[in-house]
């Protein structure tokens, strides 16, 4: 081992008492906790085992003699655990090589807040497995020996389990009310809370987490932080914001051309959870307390169906500006950048441009925002409007035309939670009859209509009919697919063979139709049943606005090239073709979901370069999205087929940034390259991902 026991850790060329200056305490009490919570999450991370069951379990231990009174916090985890290369960062002072954005601050906040943090860590070195525990205090006995950390020892073990176990005790502001008030549910909510966006863009594999709350040596509570309690981003937006610079003339600020891409994720949430309306940054996927921006147009106790509002904004320029101190953003105001320009760069993004572009941004999110701003008449009928208010609940209200929305909002769920509204339990019926229907069946439409209006009266809301159906059939339409792929339906189990992939496709976009407004292709995108498109057409028959797009008449070359090698390459079918625009074209295919995807990546790209190269100049159809869609997909195998293809970072896909479509492909013929963007997904993560979409209009339906 590189470390010797029972030996205080210090470092070359650093004065601790320094450090300890220069890195302020933290203004959120809670930071140490979270510091060792992110700890844990990339300890769980790093594990890097296949299906690997990541667990953290944090126990919180009051004394009480009247009153609750801090005794000590401990955060266990199954991580990695401090082997000698993360003992190494650990003790480094603002090492950067840990791949997670680290400054390796946190031990400094612990330091400040508690007087000892005691850590123990299993961990493997080349298949021996040791246990290592040491120390973090800034008390006296280590800074005279300028050091925070103290080593007790590290010895081999049989133990086989790696993972790290930090217990925070001698609280040094004894005045903490928080700590002395800790138990399992507030530590969860500001767990929640603070991990919002990282819990969100992980929800499908977050480790098991548990909290449990002792007061002295007695359990008094336990709860758990899982899926459930994680609510979906319900829109996002993405919003480029230009650098500023000083001008030649040393006084004006002007913008620049040069651009930083800012996320802003919207949440809709139980206004009893969120508690405002809020907009916050977040660095490094957690929210940053203390840097506030303002949320215009809205206030805070503004309530929307009994939601708020919390709007998280991140960046890569914002994780850049992070400072030593976590959570600490650098980032100037005009006002700091024009008088210090030697504390920042020659350009920077300024704190007023990032708040009016967010804010500008969020109204075109949600129009009810911006109408936020109308008079109360005007916003009183928009109420009515978004939040479902039917005329004869309005006419039993007595509301004024002074009320506020709040006020107007309270009257209504006031009268409304005096009534009982709930779904029958025949909706359940309806949905078990789901596995008797057929997608490939003639007369499949009618019988699936018949089950949409049998829910529709099993559901008792008034005047809320036209929403009932759309909610009603895009429903059973989920449940279907899921049943499907999930081989439920009775025509998959009665002998027929290979018919999974026609009855995913007929369920999407029924096969030689052009009538797109029919369709359920919502499943991938809300705005494709707007576009012209065909079902499973020959490219030779395809049409945009009754007019053939293939060429009347072709070159010799072409002609040869068409009918090559036995092949006649104009009566070619892709699955789905859609057209969303000038030059634009959407391309779909569906794969049986037991065939390997890999072997099939090449056909969008295929197809794309035949409509690039023989349909009509007049339609000049240059820019392509492709979809391949499978269940069967290995992201090894696509990655090494065609290394362009990427990890979402959120969901089970793969994408493509933009790659050309060879439009010049002979010698005497010249037309441009095209672009395409493509997308390899799941059949399972389309389900998931159109379950999230229509989930906000179930909750309307049950919440109401």
């Amino acid at each position: 081992m590189t470390f010797r026991d029972n030996t205080f850790i210090t470092a070359d060329g650093l004065h601790y008492e320094g450090v300890l200056r220069d890195v302020d305490k933290s203004r959120l009490s809670l930071q140490p906790i979270f510091e060792a919570f992110t700890n844990s999450l990339e300890a769980i991370k790093s594990q890097k085992i296949l299906d690997f069951a990541g667990e953290i379990k944090i126990t919180a231990t009051q004394l009480t003699d009247g009153s609750p009174e801090f005794k000590s916090l401990t955060i266990e985890d199954n991580g990695i655990g401090f082997n000698e290369n993360e003992f190494k960062r650990f003790n480094t002072y603002k090492d950067f090589t840990k791949g997670f954005k680290n400054l390796g601050s946190g031990r400094i906040q612990y330091a400040h807040y508690f007087d000892t943090t005691t850590i123990e860590s299993v961990f493997n070195e080349n298949g021996q497995f040791y246990k290592r525990e040491f120390i973090v205090s800034k008390s006296v006995e280590f800074l005279k020996k300028n050091a925070i950390t103290f080593l007790k020892k590290t010895k081999p073990i049989t133990e086989t389990k790696t993972g790290t176990k930090i217990i925070f005790s001698d609280l040094l502001d004894k005045s903490g009310r928080i700590y002395h008030n800790l138990n399992q549910l507030i530590l969860k909510e500001e767990l929640i809370r603070r991990y919002l966006q990282y819990f969100c863009y992980n929800k499908s594999v977050l480790p098991s987490i548990k909290i449990e709350y002792y007061l002295w040596e007695e359990l008094k509570g336990t709860t758990t932080i899982n899926e459930d309690d994680i609510p979906n981003v319900n829109n996002t937006k993405i919003v480029n914001l230009n650098y500023s610079k000083i001008a030649d003339n040393g006084i004006e600020i002007i913008k620049t051309k040069k651009e930083e891409a800012f996320t802003i994720d919207a949440f809709r949430i139980k206004k009893t959870l969120l508690k405002g309306n809020d907009l916050k940054v977040t660095s490094k996927s957690e929210i940053v307390e203390g840097f506030e921006l303002e949320l215009k147009f809205i206030a805070k106790d503004d309530d929307f169906e009994d939601d708020q509002f919390l709007f998280l904004v991140s960046s890569e320029y914002i994780d850049r500006r992070d400072t030593n101190t976590r959570g600490k953003l650098n980032i100037p105001n005009k006002e700091s950048f024009s008088k210090n320009t030697s504390l920042f760069g020659h350009e920077e993004i300024l704190f007023e441009d990032i708040q009016e572009g967010i804010n500008q941004s969020i109204i075109l999110m949600y129009p009810e925002i911006q109408k936020a701003k109308e008079k109360h008449e005007i916003q009183f009928e928009e109420l009515k409007k978004m939040f479902f208010l039917d005329d004869k609940s309005i006419e039993e209200l007595s509301i004024s035309l002074n009320d506020s929305e709040n006020k107007i909002l309270e009257k209504f769920y006031t009268a409304e939670a005096k009534k009982s509204a709930a779904l029958d339990a025949n909706i359940k019926t309806r949905i078990d009859k789901l596995k008797a229907l057929n997608t490939d069946s003639e007369d499949y439409n009618r019988l699936l209509q018949e089950e949409i209006e049998q829910l529709v009266k099993e559901i008792p809301l008034q005047n809320r009919t036209a929403l009932t159906h759309y909610v009603a059939r895009r429903k059973l339409v989920l449940e279907l697919m899921d049943k499907i792929l999930k081989r439920q339906l009775d025509i998959q189990n009665n002998g027929s063979s290979n018919i999974d992939e026609k009855l995913l496709h007929r369920l999407i976009f029924q096969q030689s139709s052009d009538n797109t407004s029919k369709s359920d292709l919502w499943l991938f995108n809300e705005e494709f049943i707007y576009f012209n498109g065909v079902s499973e057409s020959k490219l030779k028959d395809v049409k945009i606005n009754d007019e053939l797009i293939f060429k009347d008449e072709f070159e010799e070359v072409e002609i040869n090239y068409l009918r090559s090698l036995g092949e006649n390459r104009q009566i070619k079918r892709p699955d789905i073709l859609l057209f969303p625009d000038e030059s634009k074209c959407i391309i779909i295919e569906f794969k049986n979901p037991n065939v390997s995807v890999r072997e099939h990546l090449g056909q969008i790209d295929f197809y794309a370069g035949l409509i690039r190269n023989f349909t009509k100049e007049s339609f000049n159809l240059d820019t392509f999205y492709g979809y391949l869609i499978g269940q069967a997909i290995e992201p090894a195998d696509v990655r090494i087929t065609d290394q362009r293809f990427i990890h979402s970072y959120h969901l089970d896909y793969l994408y493509r940034p933009s790659t050309p479509v060879a439009g010049d492909i002979f010698p005497n013929i010249k037309k441009n390259d095209g672009s395409i963007y493509t997308e390899v997904i799941k059949y399972t993560t389309l389900l998931e991902r159109a379950t999230i979409r229509n989930k906000i209009f179930i909750d309307k339906l049950t919440n109401l």
